[in-house]
């Protein structure tokens, strides 16, 4: 089971989401740890050694990037709280999995939940760096997304899939990395014309054929990954992603 810190200096805060997640997650996490500033937070996570963190911004003497400063090796996944929607872009640079405005629902803590979830999947699953090794039919070896810091380069076949995210993208790769890119999923999309691999299945989802392991037409078309994320299909790109992966496949 995952391990949770919740920290936010607001009590509400704190009740709110611990019983959003109790109530909906208790069978995947146990919340280890609260903590109402940076220093107990420091403490606690030294002892509990969390996989996920729900770190507050704005606290009074240091704000939760000024927390992660002092902390030199990060081995915890960060879903970033606030009131505010200006730290977006800082957050980016934090490497954060996700970025929540208060007051948290639960369809965004779900979605939150989830992006970790399939980050875990791809951590632990060695069967899509075999086929990503083995695949030659790259038309070009590298891609440079840019970001606010520079270019970020990535081999194209190590992208699992991308997805949209209001005006931002979110890239994820078969080593657990995630990109938080502020382009949209079309800007993406364009940037990996050059290559066969990729195909819109879905308008928030992109995604490389390679690793692909099956379709399911159960009910809505949805395809799933090698690490067993699965994606939906969308009625408008149904027939169209059908006839791309049937000629792929028969390659």
């Amino acid at each position: 089971m995952n391990k949770i810190i919740i920290i936010d200096d607001s009590s509400t805060s704190r009740i709110t989401l611990e019983k959003l997640l109790t109530k909906n997650f208790s069978d995947k996490f146990e919340i280890v740890a609260f903590c109402e500033d940076a220093n107990s937070a420091k403490k606690a996570i030294r002892t509990n050694k969390p996989d996920l963190v729900f770190l507050d911004i704005e606290m009074p003497n240091k704000n939760g990037f000024e927390l992660l400063k002092e902390i030199k090796s990060i081995k915890f996944e960060i879903i970033f709280t606030t009131s505010h929607t200006d730290y977006a872009i800082k957050a980016i640079k934090a490497d954060a999995l996700d970025y929540l405005i208060k007051p948290i629902n639960l369809r965004d803590l779900t979605k939150a939940i989830r992006r970790f979830e399939n980050k875990i999947k791809i951590k632990n699953n060695p069967e899509i760096k075999s086929i990503e090794a083995k695949s030659n039919n790259n038309l070009i070896k590298k891609i440079a997304f840019s970001t606010d810091t520079g270019y970020e380069f990535i081999n194209i076949n190590s992208i699992l899939f991308c997805e949209a995210n209001s005006n931002y993208c979110r890239i994820f790769c078969i080593d657990g990395r995630e990109i938080l890119l502020a382009k949209t999923l079309k800007n993406i999309e364009e940037q990996l014309a050059a290559s066969t691999l990729f195909h819109r299945i879905h308008k928030s989802y992109l995604v490389n054929l390679n690793y692909i392991l099956r379709l399911s037409k159960s009910g809505s078309l949805e395809v799933e990954l090698h690490n067993g994320i699965k994606l939906p299909v969308s009625f408008r790109q149904k027939e169209n992603f059908l006839n791309v992966f049937k000629e792929n496949v028969e390659k």
